[in-house]
């Protein structure tokens, strides 16, 4: 599923010339207390690069994307084996990724989200720690010096791609010494996410999905904590609820995915950050980012292919 930053102006109105797309996307805008439609068609791209905005569109981005394509929970088309798919997304993509799987509804996804952001949103502007990416260095070595100015390694995005966050003076002596063989790059992210500086919106997010029902994963379903595969939905939501202060270690989840034995990766709309990162990181696997409905076919014989 993809991440942050991946929507861009307007990446909604070729899917909503489809009166039932539409319909939905306004019952899910009741949920989210947004208007989807809206922000998905006319907004321009700084204004829904802002997390408030952001999180529900891509969550409901996936989700009507797959929608199209006959992935939903408990059901797809008849090309596709169940048990051969695998579901992973990335930050704000594991949202979406729970409810393919089975673990949560739509809906429940949805009132996730929103919480999430809302909470962010009721931090002071002041606080808001700045992110940085490190680029083409070992893990090892850019987590280490991450970590010695007081940082965090938010993100572990695959080969040559680590993100930073921390408060603004520590990110500038990153930036004044940075690790060896490696660039300090800006990155226009909202919220500091995956760090401790969220800890507040955790506590918000545990309490308002204590009343969750929530269903055991119908398919195999990759964490963010670990790139492992959580069987319990149960556990998946608590998952996705620490996952707010934890790092985002999307490179295990890529090496659980090589493992597997996985020959396709896709990715739902908004599509084409994450098969960037498969191509370093899954080398000789195939790729394919669902981006508009001219996309649907190639995407389903894809899916039939490799599953």
């Amino acid at each position: 599923m993809p991440w942050t930053g991946s929507q861009s102006s307007g990446f909604l109105s070729p899917w909503l010339e489809d009166d039932s797309a539409r319909e939905t996307l306004q019952e899910w805008s009741e949920v989210a207390e947004t208007d989807l439609v809206l922000h998905g068609t006319q907004s321009d791209e700084d204004t829904i690069r802002d997390t408030a905005l952001a999180q529900p569109l891509i969550v409901a981005a996936s989700l009507l994307s797959a929608r199209a394509l006959g992935l939903t929970p408990g059901h797809t088309t008849e090309a596709v084996d169940t048990d051969q798919l695998l579901f992973a997304g990335h930050s704000v993509g594991e949202v979406p990724a729970a409810a393919l799987a089975g673990v949560l509804s739509a809906d429940q996804a949805l009132r996730l989200i929103r919480v999430r952001e809302q909470a962010w949103r009721r931090r002071p502007p002041r606080r808001r720690p700045p992110w940085r990416r490190c680029s083409a260095a070992s893990w090892t070595r850019v987590r280490e010096s991450i970590e010695a100015h007081g940082l965090t390694a938010a993100n572990a995005n695959g080969p040559g791609q680590i993100v930073a966050a921390g408060t603004a003076d520590r990110i500038a002596a990153l930036e004044a010494e940075p690790p060896a063989r490696a660039r300090v790059i800006p990155l226009k992210v909202a919220g500091a996410f995956h760090t401790q500086h969220m800890a507040p919106a955790q506590e918000t997010l545990a309490a308002a999905v204590a009343d969750f029902s929530v269903q055991d994963p119908m398919a195999r379903l990759l964490s963010n904590r670990d790139g492992q595969a959580v069987a319990s939905g149960g556990e998946v939501l608590d998952r996705l609820v620490e996952q707010v202060t934890r790092p985002v270690r999307w490179d295990l989840c890529m090496e659980s995915m090589k493992a597997a034995g996985v020959t396709g990766v896709l990715e739902l709309l908004p599509g084409g950050t994450l098969t960037g990162l498969a191509k370093r990181g899954l080398k000789g696997v195939a790729a394919l980012a669902v981006k508009s409905p001219d996309d649907l076919d190639a995407a389903r014989t894809f899916v039939a292919d490799h599953a």
